[in-house]
């Protein structure tokens, strides 16, 4: 017989859900445990940002249209402290309820009702973007010591995973670091929306490029608006 101890499993991934119809909560929440999900229920936008405080979650999952503080404002205080992955999800899929989640910081979208299998890769997509980002190419030749990348005042450290601008670190979400990695990997070369979905967003599908869009947006507030040239009709360019 081995005496051989087998590595424990490792903890399920745990999804904080935020959401006031209880029909919708319910079957949203089993859903996602058959998908071996652990999830925490939370009826209302002050009651989620309590479990969020706990810190006992993996990503959030939020539903725009919620009593007390609304999906919105949860995800504005959150954005405040935290780089936490954050899936709002919209019933209507609104223009505005879209661009209003998504410039609070979320990292994307669902429209309800949303098919499991559809939130669940998004949720996937997410959870990935959060855990691994992509090195930046290194250019051809002799090996070095990798080190910061420095565009005028920001600094980019690769290998680190830290952004400062002017001395000074910035705080990015998964995606906006993700994005600001494919950025400087091509420096000089355009890169489309669809491009960008596929490589930033993990998206094997068309997606709604307003997510780029916002998503851009938001970076370029944080580290200068400088950096990141619109290529009208095509997409954008990092500015060497």
């Amino acid at each position: 017989m081995s005496d051989s101890v087998s590595a424990p499993a490792p903890a399920p991934v745990t999804v904080l859900l935020v959401e006031d119809d209880e029909v919708i909560r319910r079957s949203v929440a089993m859903a996602l445990e058959r998908y071996g999900y652990r999830v925490l229920v939370a009826a209302d936008g002050l009651t989620g940002l309590e479990l969020f405080r706990e810190g006992r979650h993996d990503l959030l999952l939020l539903d725009v249209m919620l009593p007390g503080l609304d999906g919105i404002g949860l995800c504005r205080r959150i954005r405040e402290t935290a780089t936490d992955p954050i899936l709002m999800m919209s019933a209507r899929g609104d223009a505005l309820d879209v661009v209003s989640g998504l410039e609070a910081g979320a990292d994307d979208y669902v429209v309800k009702p949303v098919d499991t299998p559809v939130l669940v890769a998004r949720i996937r997509s997410l959870l990935r973007r959060a855990a691994f980002v992509p090195p930046v190419a290194e250019p051809a030749g002799p090996a070095e010591p990798a080190g910061p990348l420095v565009f005028g005042d920001l600094s980019l450290d690769p290998a680190a995973l830290e952004v400062r601008r002017g001395g000074e670190r910035i705080a990015l979400a998964p995606t906006e670091l993700r994005l600001l990695l494919e950025f400087a990997a091509h420096p000089g070369i355009v890169l489309d929306r669809q491009t960008l979905l596929r490589e930033v967003w993990d998206y094997g599908w068309d997606g709604d490029t307003r997510v780029v869009d916002l998503c851009v947006q938001r970076l370029r507030k944080k580290i200068g608006a400088e950096h990141v040239e619109t290529v009208r009709g095509f997409g954008y360019k990092w500015k060497r």
